[in-house]
């Protein structure tokens, strides 16, 4: 497979990435099949991130594929402004089928940063057409990730995303972090130690008056930060807060939905209902970009009050792209087919019993597990934050294991396929690597 490498690495100048590093000893990636990748030198690569936590179905899935093959020769593109297709509503169908019908309406957008911007426009587009438009603050939290368009990096909470772009949008508060391994390490499932943070949304109020509050914005359980957990009743907190304040409460489900917490989305496995809730990755299973907003009835309808015209000024040239529908469709059909939620459930506390087995290695401070997602925390180099991770993220893929790594923390969120031989080999190999590590 050499005659695959790419003749240069220097023109692409990639998102996320120690460009210098990884073109000094690229990783590159040429075909996947199941749970595992195939490297150019023909090396496998166990996925244990479900490729960037939009896999859960595995990879190159036939119904998938066969799907958007045959929509692609029937109808490359179609515009939604104005026009439609057929596919576009009945994934929307579908779509509120697959949240039991928790929510009325979707909204398409092309990835989980514009679903997130999409979702914080409407907030504050609702209270204006219900004549209540002081109603313009946006609330986030320490340490979220709500993607990287302007709103969302307004709302989240990560440094790094944030220092180098100057000011962000006005008019935006944020609610403390969860995380706290003082009194939760080791956790399964929701810890015990927090929920108490949910009311400094209280103390946010009185310094703004809710008057002036249009939404709060949340991970159920933050992904990209390194995999924080919320506490035990910390989110229905916040939902009584929100419906008591009359503040909309949305839910960035980029990286819960679609199964990763073993059931459709976290607001099932929570029990708690948000009034929008953002969606993307697993939609198509990653296979053609796509993200959507869910929306309860009620906003919706307060648009359709407006005189006969566009009730709401936004959306995109992709919105509804056939054939990223017939992706999303296809993947309903295998979730469904396959029972992928069953099988997540089934095989669960096998890979939390994996994952706390690595207490004790090595630099480990801290496991946290939920559904199928865990975060390792390991203790950082004195004056090289991230480095230890790093090089446990470089030595794991030389020995054919994909892992993600945020800061000092290791975060796994394999496609729901994977079996019992498949976390043996996982948390084999990443045992060993913690081992070797400096």
């Amino acid at each position: 497979m050499n005659e695959a490498r790419p003749q240069s690495l220097s023109s692409f100048w990639m998102p996320f990435t120690n460009n210098r590093d990884f073109k000094a000893n690229p990783r590159l990636l040429v075909s996947a099949e199941g749970v595992y990748y195939k490297d150019v030198d023909g090396n496998s690569v166990l996925d244990g991130t479900a490729g960037l936590w939009c896999v859960p179905c595995g990879h190159r899935q036939p119904k998938i594929v066969a799907a958007v093959s045959e929509m692609v020769s029937q109808l490359d593109f179609a515009p939604t402004f104005q026009m439609g297709h057929p596919a576009a509503f009945d994934l929307a169908e579908k779509l509120m089928e697959f949240t039991n019908h928790r929510f009325g309406h979707v909204f398409y957008t092309n990835s989980g940063s514009e679903a997130v911007d999409t979702a914080l426009k409407i907030a504050l587009a609702y209270h204006k057409a219900r004549g209540e438009a002081s109603r313009t603050r946006l609330i986030g939290r320490e340490r979220a990730y709500h993607g990287v368009g302007f709103g969302g990096i307004s709302v989240g909470g990560i440094a790094g995303n944030r220092k180098p772009y100057g000011v962000m949008l006005p008019g935006v508060d944020h609610l403390p972090h969860t995380h706290n391994i003082e009194k939760n390490a080791y956790s399964r499932g929701e810890p015990e130690y927090g929920t108490h943070l949910a009311d400094e949304l209280e103390r946010i109020v009185a310094l703004h008056d809710a008057s002036t509050i249009a939404a709060v914005i949340v991970e159920p359980v933050a992904g990209s930060t390194g995999v924080l957990v919320p506490p035990k009743g910390y989110l229905k907190r916040l939902r009584e807060l929100c419906t008591k304040h009359g503040i909309l409460l949305i839910f960035d489900e980029v990286i819960t939905g679609f199964g990763r917490l073993t059931t459709p989305f976290a607001t099932d496995y929570f029990d708690v209902e948000p009034d929008m809730m953002t969606t993307a990755k697993g939609l198509t299973n990653g296979t053609i970009p796509m993200g959507a907003v869910f929306s309860k009835k009620f906003i919706h309808d307060a648009f359709m009050e407006a005189p006969p015209g566009i009730e709401l000024f936004h959306g995109y040239t992709y919105t509804g792209h056939p054939v990223a529908c017939a992706a999303s469709l296809a993947t309903l059909e295998v979730f469904q087919e396959q029972k992928l939620l069953d099988r997540a459930k089934e095989i669960q506390p096998y890979w939390e019993d994996a994952v706390h087995s690595l207490k004790g290695l090595p630099h480990v401070i801290d496991i946290r597990t939920i559904g199928l997602v865990a975060g390792i925390e390991l203790a950082p180099r004195a004056g090289a934050p991230g480095a230890r991770a790093f090089a446990a993220f470089k030595k794991a893929f030389a020995d054919g294991v994909l892992i993600r790594v945020t800061g000092d923390i290791i975060a796994l969120s394999p496609p729901l396929t994977f079996e019992r031989k498949h976390i043996d080999e996982l948390f084999g190999k990443i045992g060993k690597v913690l081992m070797t590590l400096e």
